[in-house]
């Protein structure tokens, strides 16, 4: 029985990559292009306040999908994690179509002033949505994840998911090139909204396929927000940090497209091609991260993801060539978000109990969210009104950004500690006379070493 349940865990793990895949090329073609639309939308209509509209739909959207998280690991208490998680998916394919019709209506001129709101609307309830199924999805994936093998299997599925989703996201880049040219920019963006209603609706087909064990709920496993906020414990301090920390990434991170656009006056096609680079760099440092995880720890993959996002505001003060760019600062982003993702997917894995996995994750989701929230409306809010003599406000901005991602390295961070027995860091062998020794040698132990 027991060598039963291991091959269907084992099957639903390659389902899984399949589902992840069609999510990614829906979310490549929707949430990859939300924030450009909106600020096409913003330039076309309202060029001094782009800023505040891309930092409000990145604020809201932010915000409502971890209170969602709230509601939807309560539903788990009622409901099956499956019926959830594909009740939820469905409805958010749906919503992309309302979202596409705006882009249309948008280009015929209908109500063109009133856009910009109704895309900040539809698309929070794309991540209500998102936000209701979550819990229900990640309780589900930590039960047929075998726990030694968390960094591998997520190592491997962010890989071959994000492979698929660079590949979506360059036919979008050149596709968008293509309606630029024919002066048919918000068109295209309608028909990449399609085409995410369409990839979602696979992902949902294909979650109907992946087996689900059994989930019982206890109440005496229960814990209220207000409960865990009261916690003292090694985890509470990693929400309290992942909170901070979002707080300091969104004060600049939905802006760079802005400043893209208006200050260094690049074509969308240009601005996707830097963007999806990180995504590049992301897959490459996705194998680095996952083998970090599992031998060294995740508290030590925080500590590089820190300061990868401390680094890349300062490279975009300095750096203004698209090759730079892309070879820079989005080289380190992609490193940083490989090291992110997981760090904090597996770190909760590994410190929060199976039943109580729902309500955690909701709430540190909560904390993340008011962070993230915040950080976007103030971003928002000093590019519109910030005025230091003939400073450019968007380099006033990342250094602001840059400045406070390091407090949060120096502050939180520290406080957190390793759930999991893991090795040290090897000693380093330090060849002055060979520098190009020691860094192979150096590279090679965290490539191959087990």
């Amino acid at each position: 029985m027991k060598k039963e349940e291991e091959i269907k865990k084992s099957k639903a793990l390659d389902v899984s990559i399949k589902e992840g895949s069609a999510a990614s090329v829906s979310s490549s073609f929707g949430d990859s292009y939300i924030s450009a639309f909106a600020t096409e939308i913003a330039h076309q209509t309202n060029p001094a306040n782009a800023g505040l509209y891309v930092g409000s739909l990145s604020a809201v959207s932010s915000l409502v999908s971890p209170i969602a998280q709230l509601y939807g690991s309560n539903l788990m208490k009622k409901y099956p994690r499956k019926k959830i998680v594909l009740t939820f998916v469905l409805l958010q394919a749906l919503i992309w179509i309302p979202l596409a019709a705006l882009a249309f209506s948008f280009y015929f001129d209908f109500y063109k002033n009133l856009t910009i709101y109704a895309v900040i609307i539809l698309y929070s309830l794309i991540a209500i949505l998102g936000g209701l199924a979550y819990p229900a999805w990640f309780s589900w994936m930590g039960d047929i994840v075998p726990e030694n093998q968390r960094g591998k299997y997520f190592s491997k599925r962010n890989l071959i998911t994000g492979i698929v989703g660079l590949v979506a996201i360059i036919i979008g880049a050149l596709m968008i090139r293509w309606f630029e040219k024919l002066a048919l920019t918000i068109i295209g963006f309608g028909l990449f909204f399609v085409l995410a209603a369409i990839f979602r609706l696979i992902s949902f087909k294909t979650f109907k396929k992946q087996y689900l064990p059994k989930f019982y709920f206890h109440k005496k496993d229960y814990i209220s927000l207000s409960q865990f906020l009261k916690n003292q414990d090694n985890y509470k301090k990693f929400a309290i940090y992942q909170a901070v920390f979002n707080f300091t990434i969104m004060i600049a991170s939905p802006f760079f497209l802005v400043y893209m656009k208006q200050d260094l006056n690049f074509s969308y096609s240009t601005i996707m091609i830097i963007s999806v680079s990180s995504s590049i760099f992301y897959l490459l440092f996705s194998k680095f991260a996952g083998k970090v995880s599992d031998k060294y720890g995740n508290v030590k993959l925080m500590y590089i993801s820190n300061l990868c996002f401390v680094a890349s505001p300062l490279f975009w003060i300095i750096l203004k060539n698209p090759i730079s760019l892309i070879f820079i600062p989005q080289l380190v982003v992609g490193l940083g978000n490989a090291a992110f993702v997981i760090s904090t997917t597996n770190f909760t894995y590994d410190a929060v109990p199976q039943q109580k996995r729902g309500e955690y994750v909701a709430y540190t989701n909560i904390l993340i969210g008011i962070g993230a929230f915040i950080g976007s409306i103030l971003g928002g809010l000093l590019l519109k009104y910030l005025s230091i003599m003939s400073f450019n406000k968007f380099i006033i901005l990342f250094l602001i950004a840059a400045v406070a991602r390091f407090l949060a390295f120096l502050i939180f961070l520290p406080s957190i500690k390793e759930v999991k027995r893991v090795s040290q860091f090897h000693p380093m062998h330090i060849k002055l006379g060979h520098p190009f020794k020691t860094l192979h040698h150096e590279i090679g132990h965290f490539t191959f070493s087990r």
